[in-house]
């Protein structure tokens, strides 16, 4: 096997345990967190905060991967705060406790990400970076799949507390493989990036803060499925789904992006605005297909749009600014919608085809420029 695709595939099985392990638990905390008792703006206020928080850290983290070359050191770190944080919601005894707890899940996640897709990036340089990026992706979406079914068996066994409790053999799996993946990724090469986008790449910022701000949050999504009768077995289960699409979409996108480019981003934020509509009605046999669509657009924001950053530069500290975009829209986007749920669900679905309307506008803005 090529040197390069031996680390591609190493880490992502760490990913894939990783993420067995916290998108398990992100597939029922929006529902555990109505059950103890908060309301949807503060279901929204944590997935915003949460994930803002974990966005902002990879800002930093990238620079001190950067400059002091502590990727691995910020890799152990990250990831021992970021899966250990959820087995522990099993013990939460508010929504206050269980808050914290998310709230360290995401910091974890950001100190270690912008390292990992720095290391990945470099393979990206061997091999494609749409390949490097969308293979990644998959291998962390097969994990991302098998939390959820993970987590609605113990649901159906034991309730919530449970379901978060059956994550701690995967977490501690991920923690030992990666203790074992430490040397095998290639040395850095770096070439230079493509002029042509780094010239755009304000507008590809912009791009991605539009889709962020319209994209809604499942822990939101959750909570109305909650609200509406799901039954919450099957709750995890249509995460699981989107999950199961996000890992489909990231491998096509992925080898297509290395000959289509950045044309295939057109497609993530009709998926992001068709994705609610469905989710957020009464109908239960619409809910498998909006669970569909909205992994659909997080596999393309997975895969496509690291794979942009890539070209762009690829150091850690380029991805903490694109993390920390996307993350303070995503922010900002979560907040409002959850102030709007708890009004109405239709003020979501018009505050998302705003934002993901504009999104379009920005990323043909980009391309047209790119043309000429």
């Amino acid at each position: 096997m090529n040197p390069a695709w031996r680390f591609v595939v190493a880490i992502g099985l760490v990913s894939l345990l990783a993420d067995l392990t916290y998108e398990g638990g992100r597939s029922i905390s929006g529902a555990f967190l109505g059950a103890l008792g908060a309301s949807g703006a503060l279901v929204g206020l944590v997935a915003g905060v949460g994930e803002f928080l974990g966005y902002l850290t990879r800002l930093a983290s990238g620079r001190l991967a950067d400059r002091f070359r502590l990727h691995w050191p910020l890799l152990y770190l990250g990831y021992a705060v970021n899966l250990l944080s959820v087995p522990a919601l099993a013990l939460a005894p508010s929504a206050a406790w269980a808050s914290l707890l998310l709230f360290l899940e995401r910091f974890g996640k950001g100190l270690r990400t912008p390292a990992r897709d720095a290391l990945l990036a470099r393979a990206g340089e061997k091999v494609g970076y749409g390949k490097a990026f969308g293979v990644h992706e998959t291998m962390d979406q097969v994990g991302a799949v098998l939390g959820p079914l993970l987590v609605a068996l113990g649901v159906a066994l034991g309730g919530y507390r449970m379901g978060f409790a059956l994550l701690l053999l995967p977490a501690l799996l991920a923690l030992l493989v990666l203790s074992g993946a430490k040397g095998l990724e290639p040395k850095e090469e770096r070439t230079s990036p493509s002029p042509g986008l780094a010239s755009n790449l304000p507008l590809y910022l912009a791009y991605t803060a539009l889709f962020a701000l319209g994209l809604v949050h499942f822990q939101l999504l959750a909570f109305h499925l909650g609200k509406a009768g799901a039954d919450p077995v099957h709750i995890p289960l249509f995460y699981a789904l989107a999950m199961g699409a996000d890992a489909l979409f990231a491998l096509l996108a992925g080898f297509l992006f290395d000959r289509w480019g950045l044309r295939l981003l057109l497609l993530a934020p009709l998926l992001a605005l068709a994705s609610p509509v469905l989710l957020l009605g009464d109908g239960p046999g619409l809910w498998w297909l909006g669970s569909l669509l909205w992994g659909g657009a997080v596999g393309l924001q997975e895969s496509v749009m690291r794979a942009g950053v890539g070209r762009l530069g690829g150091t850690a500290f380029a991805y903490g600014l694109f993390d920390t975009t996307f993350g303070l829209s995503w922010l900002l986007g979560s907040v409002a919608m959850g102030l709007l749920y708890d009004r109405s669900p239709g003020q979501v679905m018009a505050f998302a085809l705003l934002a993901e309307g504009l999104a379009l506008m920005a990323l043909l803005g980009l391309l047209a420029r790119l043309r000429r």
